[in-house]
C-alpha cells in the first residue's frame, strides 16, 4: 500500500471503533454513478460536518490491496445490490488537500508536489507503466497497463483556493488537465469524490471544472441526509447515552439542506455526548475564528441584516453572484452566502416546486437564519466586542421591531 495511491482502509477502521453513525449508503448513490457522465461529485459542507469520515470511507471500500469486507458487512451498504461489485476492485488515489500543505510552501509548489508525489507512487506500485511529464497520460498508462481505472478522491480540495488564491490559477488548471480531457478522463476514471466547504470556483458564470456535478449547502439533491446528522440518529443516541433529546434539539439542530430538514452538526453532537454536557462546541473549530472578518466587511446594509439575523429574523438572499471564494464579494449577499457554506447561517429555498404557472411571481431568493443557540452563541459574541456599538443598536432596535410585530400596542 501507498501514501496516494491506494492507502488501505485504516482510516475508515480508527473511525467505526468509536461512535459511528452509519452513513454508508452514500456509497450507493457513487455506485451509481462510476463509468457514466455523471461519475464526477463535488460535495461542499462546512468544517466538521464529515466531510474526511466519509471520504475514508469511501477510499476503504473501493480500494485495492486491502480487504474491507468486515468493515462494511454489518453496515447499511453491506444490503444494496451493487456492494459486491465494487468492494475492493479500484485503484484509489487518495490526497488530503489539507495535510500536504506543509510540504508545499502554503501551497506555493503545490502543483509539482502533487505530480512528483504521485509519479514516484504510480511507478512503485506498477513498475511496467510508462512515465510522462503529464500525469494524465501517466495515469492513462497505467489504466491501460492495470485494466483497471482509477476512483480519485480529494479531501480539502479547496483548501489552496481559500487559503492561497494566488495559487487558484495554477490549481485548477492542473484539475482541468485531469477532468476536462473528455477522452483521457473516461478512460482513466471510474468516479471521482471531490469535498470541500466552498462549490467549485466560477470562472465567470460557469463552474472552473465544469464537468463535476455539485452538491452542497445550498443544493445537496441525494446527498442531503448525509450532510450531518438527521434527527432520528440524534434521538436514538440521545436514548442511549441517556442525554436530553430536547437540549440537543435547542442546541445543534436548525439546518435545512435541501429537502431534509432538522439536519444537526455532527460534530458538535458527538462532543456533546463525549462530555455528557450541552454547550457551544463550535468555538473549538478554526471556522469560529473567521466570523468577526465577514462580520466586519463593509458592504451595504450588511450590518443592519446581521443585527436582523441575531435577533431572530430571517432574511432574504439572493445566492447566484456568489463566486465560491473567500475573497469576491459583489454585495451583502456574497458575504451571506458565504456564511451558509461556513456553517453560520442556514438556507432555505422560498419555493419548492413550480406549482404556479405565472413564472414572473416566483422570487428565485431563498432566507438565511442563525441555526441554532451554538451558533447564536458565536454571533452574540460580536456584541460584547466595544468596536460594535454600533451593531448591538442595531440588534435592540431589529428586536424591538420584532416584538412589535408579534405583540402590536
Amino acid at each position: 500500500m501507498g501514501y496516494y495511491l491506494n492507502p488501505g482502509n485504516s482510516g475508515f477502521e480508527r473511525i467505526i471503533r468509536s461512535e459511528y453513525i452509519d452513513k454508508t449508503n452514500l456509497i450507493s448513490i457513487l455506485n451509481r454513478t462510476i463509468n457514466t457522465a455523471d461519475n464526477l461529485t463535488c460535495v461542499s459542507r462546512p468544517r466538521r460536518f464529515g466531510k474526511s469520515f466519509a471520504a475514508q470511507m469511501i477510499c476503504a471500500y473501493y480500494g485495492k490491496g486491502c480487504d474491507s469486507r468486515k468493515l462494511f458487512e454489518k453496515l447499511k451498504i453491506a444490503g444494496d445490490p451493487s456492494f459486491e461489485k465494487h468492494l475492493n476492485r479500484y485503484d484509489v488515489i487518495y490526497i488530503d488537500l489539507t495535510g500536504i500543505k506543509p510540504y508545499t510552501d502554503n501551497y506555493q509548489n503545490l502543483v509539482p508536489f502533487l505530480k512528483d508525489a504521485l509519479t514516484k507512487e504510480l511507478k512503485e506500485q506498477y513498475p511496467d507503466i510508462i512515465v510522462s511529464d503529464n500525469l494524465a497520460a501517466t495515469l492513462a498508462n497505467m489504466a491501460d497497463k492495470t485494466g483497471t481505472k482509477i476512483i480519485i478522491i480529494l479531501d480539502e480540495w479547496d483548501a489552496p483556493v481559500r487559503e492561497n488564491p494566488a495559487v487558484s490559477q495554477e490549481y485548477l488548471e492542473f484539475l482541468r488537465s485531469l477532468f476536462k480531457n473528455s477522452g483521457a478522463t473516461s478512460k482513466i476514471f471510474a468516479a471521482a469524490y471531490m469535498t470541500g466547504i466552498l462549490p467549485i470556483k466560477k470562472d465567470g458564470s460557469q463552474s472552473a471544472i465544469s464537468d463535476f456535478k455539485e452538491y452542497s449547502m445550498l443544493d445537496p439533491l441525494d446527498f442531503a441526509e448525509y450532510f450531518g446528522f438527521t434527527e432520528e440518529e440524534v434521538r436514538e443516541l440521545c436514548i442511549k447515552y441517556n442525554l436530553s433529546f430536547a437540549k440537543a434539539k435547542y442546541w445543534y439542530d436548525g439546518y435545512t439542506v435541501g429537502a431534509a430538514h432538522s439536519i444537526y452538526n455532527p460534530f458538535s453532537v458527538i462532543s456533546a455526548i463525549k462530555a455528557h454536557k450541552f454547550k457551544s462546541y463550535w468555538k473549538k473549530t478554526s471556522a469560529a475564528e473567521t466570523l468577526m472578518t465577514y462580520i466586519d466587511m463593509d458592504q451595504n446594509g450588511l450590518q443592519e441584516d446581521i443585527a436582523a439575523l441575531i435577533a431572530g429574523e430571517n432574511i432574504s438572499v439572493d445566492t447566484d453572484s456568489f463566486q465560491n471564494d473567500v475573497k469576491t464579494f459583489k454585495c451583502k449577499d456574497d458575504v451571506l452566502t458565504l456564511l451558509v457554506h461556513l456553517g453560520y447561517l442556514s438556507y432555505e429555498e422560498v419555493y419548492d416546486s413550480c406549482e404556479t404557472e405565472d413564472f414572473e411571481e416566483l422570487d428565485p431568493a431563498g432566507s438565511v437564519h442563525i441555526p441554532n443557540e451554538e451558533v447564536r452563541a458565536e454571533f452574540k459574541k460580536i456584541l460584547r466586542r466595544t468596536k460594535h456599538v454600533k451593531l448591538v443598536e442595531l440588534v435592540e432596535k431589529s428586536d424591538q421591531l420584532l416584538q412589535d410585530t408579534i405583540f402590536p400596542v
